[in-house]
């Protein structure tokens, strides 16, 4: 059986990215939503979540490209002179994997990230970080340790079929890694080789090219392409189209396509 989880991220980074998330859950095939917990519209995306009752919502760990949860000067290996995450990706990995006091800061800053999205009340139905940082060895680790008190049952690891990608090996041993540990993965991910652009052409290819199995496919809808924190040339309401088109839907239905959260598709 072919069994989809259909993912929206950068949940709570602003109110035109909620209202896209709560449209394309109750009138669209979006399933689930990656919160980033200290993102500006957080509570807002908490509190339309919460009349969502079958919308999986999971923690989109947010170390590059953002604010930490915790206050600047407890992880100052971590952030900048603006007391932000650090844009240079390559140097804060090597930190992270090289310095001891960065490593544990890390943790602190994963640890915090996980507590207050419990403190919502929500259920955690998966977890991946902004820009899959999570790919990096050091912070896999972590969210493997720290998640497991958190219940964790379910991680993204980006691996899409016939676009491959230079951080595939990266994405196969976190897929391994969290395997291993009881963790669900998704055997396939549609989304990276056009992220910000899955128009409805794309994401009908994406449901065609689907392999039995657990997959996910993941968009950034949104309501407004301008929204402050938006991405660059990303087309976010292309997106929010490509959800509510009903030949998406149609495609679906005739395909036998099962369609839902990781905490209900991933036990099967």
């Amino acid at each position: 059986m072919k069994r989809l989880v259909v993912t929206a991220d950068d949940f709570g980074n602003d109110v035109a990215v909620n209202e896209a998330v709560e449209l394309a859950h109750r009138d669209g095939i979006l399933t689930a939503a990656s919160l980033m917990v200290g993102a500006p519209a957080a509570a807002d995306a908490v509190a339309r979540a919460k009349r969502l009752p079958l919308l999986g919502v999971g923690l989109h760990l947010v170390l590059v490209d953002g604010t930490p949860v915790l206050p600047p000067d407890q992880v100052p290996g971590l952030v900048d002179a603006r007391g932000r995450f650090r844009d240079n990706m390559a140097l804060a990995g090597a930190a992270m994997f090289f310095l001891p006091a960065t490593r544990r800061q890390l943790a602190a800053e994963i640890a915090a990230q996980f507590a207050a999205f419990a403190a919502t009340g929500l259920s955690i139905d998966h977890v991946n970080a902004h820009k899959h940082f999570h790919l990096h060895p050091t912070i896999a680790g972590l969210i493997a340790t720290i998640g497991a008190r958190f219940n964790l049952k379910a991680v993204r690891a980006p691996l899409e079929p016939g676009a491959p990608s230079l951080t595939d090996p990266w994405a196969r041993r976190v897929a391994a890694r969290f395997r291993r540990g009881g963790i669900a993965v998704p055997c396939a991910v549609f989304g990276l080789r056009h992220s910000g652009a899955m128009t409805s052409g794309r994401l009908s290819d994406s449901i065609g090219a689907l392999p039995d199995g657990l997959s996910e496919i993941y968009l950034h809808p949104a309501t407004r392409d301008d929204y402050p924190g938006h991405g660059p040339a990303y087309r976010h309401t292309s997106e929010l189209a490509a959800l509510l088109d009903p030949a998406i839907r149609q495609q679906i239905d005739a395909a036998g396509v099962r369609l839902g959260s990781f905490a209900a598709l991933a036990k099967d």
